[in-house]
């Protein structure tokens, strides 16, 4: 009975079956570290941070949506035309104060059941009686047990295989990475002991350039929740499209409901969205997960442990410190960072790792280890000089880049809005969590990245150019 029920998933607690799952005490970080100091035969190094919260603890001030007070309202929750705290506000220790803009409070969860559509067959990412992925062209965002959609089966291990994609059109599936396999033993996937940092050992550093005489200094947060209704799939339409598992890691979307790998212009202006006043766009990032638990140990590229789902989203549209700024095309694509960062250098990083309440304190390559009452903080800053005629470009980077340290856009572009994403975790104790990643960066957190296409109406990017260029908080 043991030996089936391991065989049969994986997932069931070693305190049922009686005995420990195969390689989940590798998975964890801090596991691995300590098996490995007990080989050497000296002790393993304390790694948890001091003081640090266990996951069901809440800080003081970092309430459950369901106890959140009137006048600690979180940034984007300001009327259109009122000046309120903005999502950079400054709380004792030069943190952010982050409340959830969804939705009504709703019971928080750990993310457990993973919504996958248009994917190679893995082994299961969720308990057996989590739904099947609702049909994000249909749903709608306030009924997360929306439709069941059947994956269509695909062969993961032939990349030049031809299949349909959901809509009927014929299309590629990645295959697995090589470097990552099922006999693999977890404790060579990453994150290592090294990766983590505690936060207050990091130096303060100023994130922002100060803003000039010319500068905009409004500010604009689409409400699009944290992704309750499920939106998860392991695709990317702007760097792969047309392919399943292009990422080779899951990601979390907010906004429109539709977005995967065959996601076009046309489809995403036909979806519906989980933002407020009709913004269309779509916003994702890979997830984090818990390597304590013993989840998805099967996926073949490395992707191990059970998702942790963000307690809170802001997603902020800024000004520019030297000028205003001007409208975002309409399907304008962005992406920031490089999810091959651990092997292609730092050029193209933008990693912004830190803790609600020591957002002066900012990590490019470290997780970071955060004292009690306090969150891991993810900040991730978009491209915001535009070349003034192009939606995308062959690396998609090119026609929007960054502004120089003095926040001055390059000669020859134009200031657009620049997005900024903040998310927000209740992590486990100790270097145990990691970001989703290719097998062959080893989770390595300089390679966190996230995606974003502008599927705004025109009429809202005028109301947001506006807000920023007139100093409001919209």
């Amino acid at each position: 009975m043991t030996a089936l029920a391991v065989a049969a998933g994986g997932l069931v607690s070693a305190a049922v079956i009686g005995v420990a799952p195969a390689r989940a005490d590798h998975c964890d970080p801090a596991q691995a570290s300590q098996d490995n100091a007990r080989r050497r035969g000296d002790r393993a190094p304390d790694q948890q941070a001091p003081d640090q919260q266990a996951p069901d603890q809440q800080a003081p001030d970092q309430q459950a949506p369901d106890q959140q007070e009137p006048d600690q309202q979180f940034p984007d929750q300001q009327a259109p035309d009122r000046q309120g705290r903005g999502g950079d506000q400054q709380v004792q220790g030069g943190g952010i104060v982050l409340r959830d803009p969804a939705r009504s409070p709703e019971p928080e969860d750990s993310g457990d059941a993973l919504f996958r559509r248009d994917r190679s067959p893995r082994a299961p990412t969720a308990a057996p009686d989590a739904p099947q992925n609702p049909d994000q062209n249909s749903q709608n965002p306030q009924d997360p047990q929306g439709p069941q959609n059947p994956q269509d089966p695909q062969n993961p291990q032939d990349p030049g295989d031809q299949s349909q994609d959901r809509r009927g059109r014929p299309t590629r599936t990645a295959s697995p990475s090589p470097t990552a396999s099922q006999d693999d033993d977890c404790k060579d996937l990453g994150p290592f002991v090294t990766d983590f940092v505690d936060i207050r050992q990091v130096q303060p550093l100023r994130l922002d350039a100060g803003i000039g005489r010319n500068g905009s200094r409004g500010t604009f947060v689409a409400q699009c929740g944290t992704n309750r209704n499920g939106h998860n799939n392991p695709d990317n339409f702007i760097v792969a499209p047309g392919v399943s598992n292009g990422a080779h890691h899951l990601h979390d979307y907010v906004g429109n409901l539709s977005t995967d790998g065959f996601s076009t212009d046309e489809s995403l202006a036909a979806a519906g969205t989980t933002c407020r006043l009709g913004d269309k766009s779509t916003y994702f990032w890979p997830v984090l997960r818990d390597r304590k638990v013993d989840a998805n140990v099967q996926d073949p590229d490395g992707n191990v442990g059970r998702v942790i789902r963000a307690g809170t989203v802001s997603l902020q549209f800024r000004g520019n410190a030297t000028s205003r700024v001007v409208a975002m095309p309409r399907f304008l694509r962005l992406i920031t960072g490089d999810a091959k960062a651990g092997t292609n250098g730092a050029a193209n990083a933008r990693a912004r790792w830190s803790c609600t309440g020591f957002t002066n304190r900012i990590s490019p390559d470290k997780y970071p280890l955060c004292p009690r009452g306090s969150q891991v903080l993810r900040i991730l800053d978009f491209p915001s000089c535009w070349d003034g005629q192009n939606t995308d470009s062959a690396n998609h980077r090119t026609h929007v880049v960054f502004p120089g340290q003095n926040g001055a856009c390059p000669q020859g572009t134009r200031a657009i809005p620049q997005l900024r994403m903040l998310l927000a975790y209740t992590v486990p104790q100790g270097p145990s969590f990691a970001v989703d990643a290719f097998p062959e960066q080893k989770h390595n957190p300089v390679t966190d990245h996230a995606d974003f296409a502008n599927v705004m109406p025109d009429r809202l990017m005028q109301f947001v150019v506006s807000c920023i260029n007139r100093g409001r908080r919209c």
